[in-house]
């Protein structure tokens, strides 16, 4: 690709392409494949320019390099990418505001007067008929204040003032629009599909492949937990379906052979074999925009407050006209009060508020499932934390593998392995990973794995000598609800397992085979963190785990956790967020694991880890990236901000136009000043609720 180097500081290189106009297509293809490339801190493309600017961590010349060899031909992008990546909606869009723009400019500067009367009272009919239905529905709404508005102003022969009513009204759905879509897309965008790998069964056998090789009619096989990847028929297994992102029904579905299941639907209990109908993403992603748009859950109740008082105010605002011609029977006194209205700037700055607040969270990796999570975050004043993989580290890594057999550590960490990858949560990522490093290659040597939420894993292994049962995990659920043993002479060996790590307890034949050491150290952050979230507002901080007593209590120390609880059961973790609730509290439940989806369902505001359980991630209100427990904090000032945001804007709203209603009926300002100052600041206000709310 032939390009100039218009720009470039150290870590920041902006490229001028030498080509003809750049594409919305070639733009998305540029880019996904400079996203995708490990140096790329952020990567913007600007078609209109046929420009491209990317902030990079590393070798200048790797950038430039991959610059020079780049082809449109030969970059592989997805195609839902392309469909669903924003651009072409942001284009449309500015096209539609700069025309309409434009036609207002070269209407007023080139048309005769006679000329711009006719067009504006033809435009004119889309608004009045839209408030003569209103008022055919027995409804006093803004359309019937708009209507009158711009009628009067006709039927005075005041084409100026309809003209620029309708301009900015017209200016003002545009961006309005414009702003929802975008939110709307941005949120369902993070929301769609990102999964990698699925279980393939090939042969009778399972085998983990790479998602994009699926084809049509393949067999796959979904576990507890996991979400469904593709829409398809089952063939094999029964599970419950949670269909809450596609349907809204809070109960599960059963699923069992012959029924169709749908991408981006979780199995919350069972397991299922499907066979694949349709393997593009961009149908689950229409889905999601369309669940969104129909959501009731988009709307705080800020909102719908803002849009009842919208339309309560408007008889007054009629009234109020009536009443001032009658007391002063001056037509221009009694217009300047139909010209301003406070509905207009309430219904459009409140939701633009809103979505622009879940766009910006968007921009920090968090998502946000509907505005009315955003005003109970602001409002929260208790936060429960899930220990591991949330106040600790997302990765936790394996030290080492204590054998109570005589096999190998490798050959019991390779059992380990076997088991733990049909399952998502840290500690068995942990587990897998440590066997990845060490080469520890397997096939399925088990049958039909049973996963027991918050305590383990059971299934049998296949031996020469006989089938074995094989479990592992907790303490708990091994020696007390197995029932398995300690192998003799081995007691001191046991005593001795080093206590600053988190176990797992892996036993074969109802004996202790191994116990694997798992570091599990407390994020960086999380003390900072819990101190910021202090400072923001929240006035009690809470630490929850499976774990045992002297593990919690170490790791609570080191975060600074007004209270904590060792060896909780899921149950009890949402028992515990109900209580808090029941005391009149407002609650914040963040975890990443499937034993936390029930107290992520209990609390206000249920925050899942994204590279968590997908359960967790499908019942969850908000998302937040793994890397920083900072983004917390993040979404915990937007809200904030949101909140005295909104609350700004109802004042300025009702001062500023209560002063032009009063400097209208004392004469000062004439009804179509009233109008154009009215509507300017309606759209100004709009523009500054489009604003991020962090500083940059």
């Amino acid at each position: 690709m032939k390009f100039v180097i218009k720009h470039e500081i150290r870590g920041r290189i902006r490229v001028q392409i030498l080509q003809g106009r750049m594409s919305i297509e070639q733009a998305d293809t540029l880019q996904y494949y400079f996203n995708a490339k490990p140096y790329a801190i952020s990567v913007k493309v600007r078609e209109r320019l046929s420009e491209i600017v990317i902030h990079y961590d590393g070798d200048r010349e790797t950038v430039v390099h991959d610059l020079q060899t780049f082809s449109y031909a030969k970059a592989e992008v997805p195609e839902s990418y392309i469909q669903n990546s924003g651009r072409a909606l942001n284009s449309e869009y500015w096209e539609k505001l700069m025309t309409r723009v434009i036609m207002r400019a070269g209407n007023c500067l080139f048309l005769p007067a006679g000329v711009r009367a006719v067009i504006t009272s033809v435009k004119s009919v889309k608004y009045i008929w839209k408030g003569i239905c209103t008022l055919a529905a027995r409804k006093i709404e803004v359309p019937v204040l708009d209507a009158t508005a711009i009628g009067v102003s006709i039927i005075r022969s005041d084409f100026d003032t309809a003209g620029s009513v309708m301009f900015l009204l017209g200016i003002g759905e545009i961006l309005e629009e414009w702003t929802h879509k975008k939110s709307v897309g941005d949120l369902a965008r993070s929301m769609s599909l990102n999964i990698s790998k699925v279980w393939l069964v090939s042969d009778g056998q399972e085998v983990l492949v790479p998602t994009n090789t699926i084809q049509k009619s393949d067999l796959v096989r979904v576990h507890m937990g996991n979400v469904i990847p593709f829409d398809g028929e089952v063939t094999d297994g029964e599970a419950m379906v949670n269909q809450a992102s596609l349907t809204g029904e809070s109960v599960p579905a059963e699923k069992t052979a012959g029924a169709t299941v749908y991408a981006g639907t979780v199995v919350e209990e069972g397991e299922i074999t499907i066979r694949v109908k349709e393997t593009g993403g961009s149908s689950k992603f229409d889905k999601i925009v369309t669940m969104i748009e129909e959501s009731e859950k988009l709307k705080s109740s800020l909102e719908g407050k803002a849009e009842h008082l919208a339309d309560t105010l408007v008889p007054y605002s009629l009234l109020g006209t009536g009443l001032t011609w009658l007391i002063t029977r001056n037509a221009t006194k009694a217009l300047s009060i139909l010209m301003v209205d406070f509905s207009c700037a309430l219904k459009l700055a409140m939701p633009i508020s809103v979505l622009s607040a879940i766009r910006e969270a968007n921009m920090y990796d968090i998502t946000v499932k509907g505005g009315k999570y955003l005003e109970a975050m602001a409002e929260a004043d208790t936060i429960v934390f899930d220990k591991t993989g949330t106040l600790t580290k997302a990765q936790p890594t394996v030290v080492d593998v204590v054998a109570f057999n005589d096999m190998t550590s490798d050959e019991l960490l390779r059992i380990a392995a076997c088991l733990e990858e049909h399952f998502p949560h840290s500690m068995a990522k942990a587990v897998v990973d440590a066997a990845k490093k060490k080469h520890l290659v397997h096939e399925e040597l088990h049958s039909k794995v049973e996963y027991i939420v918050a305590h383990g894993i059971s299934t049998t292994l296949e031996d020469k000598m006989g089938d074995k049962k094989a479990i592992i995990g907790s303490a708990h659920f091994v020696f007390e609800d197995e029932s398995c043993t300690i192998p003799a002479g081995k007691q001191e060996l046991f005593d001795s397992l080093p206590p600053e790590y988190s176990h797992l307890y892996l036993a074969i034949d109802g004996k202790l085979a191994a116990v694997i050491c798992i570091q599990d150290p407390l994020r960086e952050e999380a003390r900072d963190v819990i101190a910021s979230l202090k400072e923001a507002g929240i006035s009690k901080v809470v630490m929850m785990t499976g774990d045992s007593e002297r593990t919690a209590k170490a790791i609570a120390a080191l975060a600074g956790v007004d209270e904590y609880y060792s060896e909780v059961l899921p149950e009890d973790k949402a028992s515990f967020v109900e209580k808090e609730k029941a005391e009149g509290r407002k609650v914040i439940m963040i975890g990443d694991g499937i034993n936390d989806s029930p107290a992520l369902s209990a609390a206000n505001v249920g925050i899942a880890i994204s590279d968590g359980a997908e359960l967790a991630r499908e019942i969850a209100d908000v998302t937040i990236g793994a890397d920083n427990l900072y983004e917390v904090v993040t979404l915990k000032l937007i809200s904030n901000h949101l909140m005295e945001r909104i609350h700004w804007n109802y004042r300025t709203i009702v001062g500023f136009n209560a002063g032009l209603i009063a400097l209208g009926v004392l004469g000062v300002l004439p009804p179509a000043t009233s109008a154009l100052l009215h509507n300017t600041s309606t759209l100004l206000i709009s523009l500054k609720s489009m604003q991020n709310l962090l500083p940059e």
